[in-house]
């Protein structure tokens, strides 16, 4: 009887006999062609309706320097009635046209401020820097390239009307509220970071042919769906994301409203859908310790990640930091990948 009662069971049971449908399988360059743009195709009609397309509309609404690098708060518009704030970074003696890359927040409600490393002189805020080595943003500045830090929706200025349940999560309630249209938070929130890169090509200061990305945790979920559906993301780093659906989701729970393509576990495991981001480079990141994404499910999924690029023949453009950490970010192969490729 208890077999019977026990939604988990049955939950395990419907994973053990629904394998993915578009689990990539094949062997040659043909078939990994073939699997790509069938299961892109799919992932994108899963992800509609994207919002109607407007004008960007971007304003500069405040200026300073910090750490050697001028910034400036830009506010663009991504959808009607929409806007995104986030802080450009751009270094100072840039040689430009540089290299652009997007730096996309985890669920630390500070959003933006923490990757880009604003400075308004709080503890709280510095410590969750240090702890989570946070402002690859920053980082990546320093280092030359035009960093762009957006905020996500229910995030940093967009916090606003987000978490309003009490404890109830914002992001499954609003995550709910979406499914009740045909839409969800994960494709909007994609759909906004790919309206970053329209702005990030926009600036004058950018190459529009050498764009990135990277994120670390919800920020890596982000840059994987980025990264499989807009190929102009040449180089991408998933940090402390890449993971099972079956471990991180199902067995965990780790996941929220904000972090899932609802359906997609029908077709493809979470390797797979990085897997669309060959043949262009990928730099996967994995703490040792990081007890939100354990280290067997990560070495289980880039295993199958490596058959993908072995199979587009692109096995040297795939990048493991495997690292003795927790829930952060590396930073020990990440520019040493972004500046081989962008």
């Amino acid at each position: 009887m208890s077999d019977v009662l026990d939604f988990d069971s049955y939950i395990m049971a419907y994973y053990d006999k629904h394998p993915p449908l578009l689990r990539f399988a094949g062997e040659s360059r043909d078939e990994w062609y073939t699997w790509q743009q069938r299961l892109r195709a799919r992932l994108l009609e899963l992800m509609e309706p994207f919002p109607e397309q407007v004008p960007l509309d971007a304003h500069v609404i405040e200026e300073r320097e910090q750490f050697g690098v001028h910034y400036e708060k830009v506010v663009y518009t991504t959808e009607e009635d929409v806007q995104v704030p986030a802080w450009l970074l751009i270094p100072d003696n840039v040689s430009t046209p540089a290299p652009g890359i997007i730096c996309l927040h985890g669920h630390g409600l500070d959003g933006k401020d923490n990757v880009a490393h604003v400075d308004y002189g709080e503890e709280d805020r510095a410590r969750t820097i240090e702890r989570a080595n946070y402002d690859y943003g920053l980082q990546l500045a320093k280092r030359g390239y035009v960093t762009l830090c957006p905020d996500a929706r229910g995030f940093g200025e967009r916090r606003e009307g987000f978490r309003r349940f009490g404890k109830r999560d914002g992001c499954n309630v609003n995550g709910i509220m979406t499914f009740l249209f045909g839409m969800n938070l994960m494709a909007l929130n994609t759909w906004d970071d790919m309206r970053g890169l329209d702005y990030l090509a926009s600036r004058p200061e950018v190459d529009a042919d050498r764009l990135g990305c990277i994120g670390l945790s919800f920020g890596g979920t982000r840059s994987m769906y980025l990264a499989a559906v807009d190929e102009r993301v040449k180089a991408a780093d998933v940090v402390c994301y890449l993971t099972t659906f079956k471990q991180y989701a199902l067995t965990q729970g780790n996941f929220c409203g904000s972090q899932f393509v609802p359906g997609i576990l029908k077709y493809a495991e979470v390797a797979d859908v990085c897997g669309l981001v060959a043949p262009r480079p990928l730099l996967i990141e994995s703490g040792i310790h990081d007890g939100g994404f354990p280290i067997e499910a990560a070495r289980e999924a880039y295993a199958h990640l490596e058959t993908i690029y072995a199979a587009a023949q692109v096995s040297e453009s795939l990048w493991l930091d495997e690292f003795d950490g927790g829930h952060v970010f590396s930073g020990a192969k990440a520019f040493d990948f972004f500046n081989a490729y962008l």
